[in-house]
């Protein structure tokens, strides 16, 4: 028997609630704070995909994985198909976040 599970919001910070935080934390504007993360996130971003690593000392690693190709099978027909190799953004929590958690 199938019960749903209603999920609650509660725990979950989404983007403008992460900005509004940053701001208040920081005592800045929140279009300060955006910007901000904005820049936090192009950077990673532009990191990564050069084949860098972006680490945080007490936060976390930023690292890209490579996934090789491989056969799966299509859940409705179960015939094989073929998933190709490709890059993942991987995180690992710090000893420091993990502590806390």
């Amino acid at each position: 028997m199938f019960v749903a599970v209603k999920k609650s919001n509660k725990n979950i910070m989404n983007k403008a609630e992460l900005i509004a935080k940053m701001a208040d934390d920081a005592g800045v504007t929140k279009t300060q704070a955006n910007a901000s993360l904005d820049s936090f996130v192009e950077a990673v971003t532009k990191t990564l995909k050069g084949g860098g690593k972006v680490t945080l000392v007490g936060f976390g690693t930023f690292s890209v994985s490579k996934r090789a190709a491989r056969n799966g099978r299509n859940p409705q027909t179960g015939a094989v198909i073929k998933i190709k190799a490709k890059k993942v953004a991987k995180f690992k929590a710090g000893k420091e976040l993990s502590a806390k958690i």
